[in-house]
């Protein structure tokens, strides 16, 4: 029982980190759309610089393929952008369109772990992924 709560206890820490990571996010998203509605070029890009520069890592993989079939494209077709490790850690992990960019608001997820605990998927609203969306889409997926 009592590694049960302490795991709980942790899990708890993480998705706090997790929604305090999505509310700095939301600040830098409105920043940049503020920045874009104004028509201030150099606000916009100072906003999108600090988007990308809040990341730790930003990687890609490929989809799915048969063996001894065509192979994968070496078109990436999900993302992962890390935004803190260590525990507790949060990243974003979405799915990427034939244009390599963050595709559908329903494929896009806020996931936490702490130490020993596996990554869980935060619940979002609407409006939380639709910030996750335009945060991602500040980064470049493409080869």
């Amino acid at each position: 029982m009592q590694t049960q709560n302490h795991t709980e206890d942790r899990l708890a820490n993480a998705r706090s980190q997790a929604f305090a990571q999505l509310e700095s996010i939301k600040e830098m998203v409105a920043e940049l759309l503020a920045a874009e509605e104004s028509g201030d070029d150099e606000a916009r890009e100072a906003a999108e610089q600090r988007i990308q520069e809040d990341a730790l890592s930003v990687e890609v993989r490929g989809g799915w393929y048969s063996p001894g079939g065509d192979g994968d494209s070496g078109t990436p077709s999900e993302f992962k952008i890390l935004l803190c490790t260590g525990g507790p850690a949060v990243r974003i992990i979405g799915g990427l369109n034939d244009y390599s960019e963050p595709s559908t608001l329903c494929e896009i997820r806020l996931e936490f772990q702490d130490w020993f605990t596996p990554w869980t998927p935060a619940t979002l609203g609407i409006e939380d992924r639709e910030a996750l969306v335009a945060y991602a889409r500040c980064f470049y997926f493409g080869e």
